[in-house]
């Protein structure tokens, strides 16, 4: 009983500690209700194991300065990716969320996942000035859906060589824990930890960039489903455009990007939507890029942009007020590149929209969460397990 009680103790202020730190002997006993000498021994054991350490003192208007302890950042170190298409983006950060590199390379460097990975994550501990053996968590964002029970990426149009037995073979190179997450859960991990959701326990976060995707949050929890599709909001039926499964297809477009709601919503689509209200010329190219551009155009053109945004915004409604009749949650958070571009002027006009379609009217919002969300999610998610392990050893 001791011991058990001796771990509790340590475990509590070292949470306490880094989700608060620095902190005097004092003020941890004052925040877990351990007494001065519990507290002073629960520190000890702390800086024996290489955990807490000295870094300052705090004036008193009596007697000496008390000490300051704060978590040793180099205590531990995780990994969070942020894998696409066109570029994987690898951050380090030490154990208090501090990001001590960021490096990002091309997926045309290597066709295996593996050797992928192994790579960029290599260059940014190299980066960082971090052996790979400090690494305590490691967590891949992907698009597609990811197997619950396996852990591998199991369909993704965008990344067909994350086949099956990726998960398992990239832990054994790596030879620590590896975890493979959608990207748009990990964007929805860093909404509610410091973004527009954060301490929302029920939201929905829509991701409009180049694809589209759905994160469902509920009790404070990523809901994922029994097989990792929920949230592929992409293929809802929508009346009046073809299913995902009946369309053929069509030269230039990706399959994954046709038929269902994505038809209507993606990068590519608000593009075409954009190019007759005269933003978006015809001799553009046509990435989530420009049709974020497009939609900043329309905000900024006042009441000339008011149809374009219209439209895109009655688009979007027919996702959103499908998820609210089913789930009624208490916000609706905006993210991806083509749907930050509308600011409040498309949010407004979604819950305007979503109000018409059915008797809910959403609090819909965009996202808060700077840089970039998905890498942000990851490093957030890894920290979750490093400090896990820091907790349980």
């Amino acid at each position: 009983m001791p011991r058990l009680l001796r771990e509790i103790n340590d475990r509590a202020a070292l949470e306490l500690l880094l989700a608060s730190g620095p902190l005097t002997r004092g003020q941890i006993g004052d925040m877990t209700g351990l007494s001065k000498v519990t507290a002073s021994q629960t520190l000890s054991r702390l800086e024996e194991r290489g955990l807490v350490q000295v870094v300052g003192e705090q004036a008193g208007n009596r007697g000496p300065n008390a000490a300051l302890y704060g978590v040793i950042p180099s205590s531990a170190y995780v990994a969070g990716l942020d894998v696409g298409p066109q570029s994987v983006t690898t951050a380090i950060a030490d154990i208090n969320g501090e990001i001590v590199a960021e490096v990002t390379v091309s997926p045309d460097e290597h066709d295996d996942p593996v050797a992928l990975v192994h790579n960029a994550v290599v260059k940014a501990c190299r980066s960082g000035k971090v052996a790979l053996s400090r690494l305590k968590g490691v967590v891949i964002g992907t698009p597609g859906v990811v197997d619950p029970r396996s852990g591998d990426v199991r369909f993704s149009f965008d990344l067909p060589g994350w086949h099956e037995g990726s998960h398992q073979a990239l832990a054994r190179d790596l030879r620590r824990p590896v975890t493979i997450e959608n990207d748009v859960n990990l964007a929805a991990i860093a909404e509610r930890s410091e973004g527009a959701a954060k301490g929302v326990d029920d939201f929905v976060l829509l991701w409009v960039e180049r694809g589209v995707g759905l994160a469902v949050v509920l009790g404070g929890r990523l809901h994922r489903g029994r097989s990792g599709s929920a949230g592929e909001i992409g293929y809802l039926p929508v009346p009046g455009v073809p299913l995902a499964g009946d369309v053929k297809a069509v030269p230039g477009r990706m399959p994954s990007l046709a038929g269902g709601l994505q038809s209507l919503i993606s990068a590519e689509a608000v593009a075409e939507l954009a190019e007759p209200y005269g933003f978006l010329s015809g001799r553009v190219a046509v990435t989530e890029g420009s049709a974020a551009e497009a939609v900043r155009a329309a905000v900024e053109s006042g009441e000339a942009g008011a149809a374009f945004l219209d439209e895109f915004a009655h688009r979007l409604a027919l996702g959103v007020a499908s998820v609210c009749v089913v789930l009624d949650p208490t916000l609706v958070v905006l993210n991806g590149e083509v749907g930050r571009a509308g600011g409040d002027e498309l949010t407004y006009r979604v819950e305007e929209a979503v109000a018409h379609m059915c008797p809910i009217r959403p609090e819909v919002v965009v996202s808060k969460v700077e840089g970039r969300p998905v890498l942000r999610g990851a490093i957030l998610a890894a920290l979750e397990q490093a400090r896990e392990e820091i907790f349980a050893s």
